[in-house]
C-alpha cells in the first residue's frame, strides 16, 4: 500500500561503527545509526514522520501546522523547519516541564531555532492539557480563512510512525550490504513512534533483532502499552497482518532519573563517553540517557563480546545548548554505574 510521502530528508542515514567507544568499554560491538544526520535544522528522528505528515496536511489543504511539546522539543523544532521548508505556518505550544520561566531555557537551543525557522510560540505551564489548546488553535485559524493541520506530540500517530516503518527497512538493507548480524537495537523512546515503527518493519521484513527502548520519562509499564497500542495501530492502518503482543515490546524505564527533561550522572557520562571516543553530541534528555542504559547493560555483561548493537541516534543536539550549566558543574571522575538491577 502506498502513502503520501514528501521526500526531503536526507537518508538513507548513515549506520557507522563505533570502535573506539566500544573499546573503551570492553563489550560487543557498537554501531550507530546516524538519524541525527536527517537535516532541516540539526536533523533528528522526527523528520522521518514528517515526511508523511506533512504531505498529509498537504494533501488536505493545510496552510498552517500546530503541534506541542516540552520547552526544548526537539520534534517542535523538526516540525516548525519543515513547515518553514514548505513555506507554512506554524504554530507550536510549548510546556514548561523544566526550568519554568528561565529566560535563558527559553532562549537557547531548540527554542531558538524555533523562532530562527519562523515559529509562533506559546508557552504553558507544566501539565497544561496541549491537545485541547491545540484544537482551540486550529479553531481560530479557521474562522480567520486558515486550514490548519495539527501534528500529535511527537508526530506519534499510524500516519507519522509509518516513517520507522520504512526506516526498519533501510536499516535492514544496509546491514545486508555489510553482511552485518544485529543482536540488539536500543533506542530513547518517548512519544513511542520511532519505536513502535521499528518494531512493525522489522516484523514486516523478517528482521528478529529486539528493540530496546530506554523511556525518558514514563513508567516501564506505561510506556510499554503506549508502544503496543500504537504498534498495533500502524500494523493496522499500513494493511500488514502481524501479530504484536506485550511481549514482543522491551523497555526500561530505570534511566529516567527525577523526570523527563531532568539530566542524570548517568546520561552526562554517557555525553562525555560518546564525545570524546567518537567525536559525536549526544543529548541530556533523550540520546544521552539511551545510552547511558546501553553502557549500563555492556558493564552488567547482558551482551558477549563479538555482538553487534546497533544504537539509534535519534537526535537533539540543539537541546545540549540548553543544558550548558551541566557539563560546567565539577564531576566525580571514573565510571558512573546504575546502582539497581535492570527494568
Amino acid at each position: 500500500m502506498q502513502f503520501p510521502r514528501l521526500h526531503i530528508v536526507h537518508l538513507p542515514t548513515p549506520l557507522e561503527p563505533l570502535d573506539r567507544l566500544s573499546a573503551a568499554l570492553k563489550g560487543p560491538r557498537i554501531w550507530i545509526k546516524r538519524d541525527d544526520c536527517t537535516g532541516l535544522a540539526t536533523g533528528g528522528n522526527k523528520a522521518r514522520k514528517l515526511e508523511f505528515l506533512m504531505a498529509d496536511a498537504i494533501q488536505r489543504g493545510a496552510d498552517t501546522i500546530i503541534t506541542s511539546g516540552a520547552t526544548q522539543s526537539n520534534h517542535a523544532r523538526q516540525t516548525a523547519a519543515f513547515a518553514a521548508r514548505l513555506g507554512m505556518k506554524c504554530k507550536l505550544v510549548l510546556e514548561e516541564r523544566v526550568k519554568p520561566g528561565d529566560i535563558g531555557f527559553r532562549n537557547n537551543g531548540n527554542a531558538l531555532l524555533d523562532r530562527l525557522v519562523g515559529a509562533e510560540t506559546l508557552f504553558v505551564p507544566a501539565g497544561t492539557e496541549t491537545s485541547p489548546l491545540m484544537s482551540e488553535i486550529a479553531q481560530d485559524c479557521s474562522a480567520n480563512g486558515g486550514t490548519p493541520y495539527v501534528v500529535p506530540v511527537g508526530g506519534s500517530n499510524p500516519v507519522g510512525t509509518m516513517g520507522y516503518v520504512h526506516a526498519a527497512r533501510e536499516l535492514n538493507a544496509q546491514a545486508a550490504e555489510l553482511k552485518l548480524n544485529i543482536d540488539e537495537i536500543v533506542l530513547a523512546s518517548g512519544s513511542a513512534g520511532t519505536q513502535a515503527g521499528l518494531l512493525v518493519g522489522f516484523r514486516a521484513c523478517d528482521l528478529s533483532a529486539p528493540v530496546l527502548g530506554v523511556s525518558v520519562g514514563k513508567s516501564k509499564d506505561v510506556l510499554g502499552r503506549i508502544v503496543l497500542n500504537l504498534a498495533q495501530q500502524t500494523a493496522e492502518f499500513a494493511g500488514v497482518d502481524m501479530v504484536i503482543a506485550l511481549g514482543d515490546v522491551l523497555v526500561s524505564s530505570e534511566f529516567v532519573g527525577q523526570g523527563y527533561g531532568l539530566p542524570t550522572s548517568q546520561a552526562i557520562e554517557a555525553i562525555d563517553l560518546t564525545a570524546r571516543h567518537e567525536g559525536i553530541l549526544l543529548d541530556p534528555v533523550y540520546t544521552g540517557k539511551a545510552m547511558a542504559g546501553l553502557i549500563h547493560r555492556i558493564r552488567h555483561g547482558i551482551y558477549k563480546p563479538g555482538q553487534n548493537i546497533v544504537f539509534w541516534h535519534t537526535g537533539g543536539v540543539a537541546g545540549l545548548f540548553a543544558y550548558a550549566d551541566e557539563f560546567s558543574r565539577p564531576r566525580q571522575a571514573g565510571s558512573v554505574r546504575a546502582s539497581h538491577a535492570l527494568n
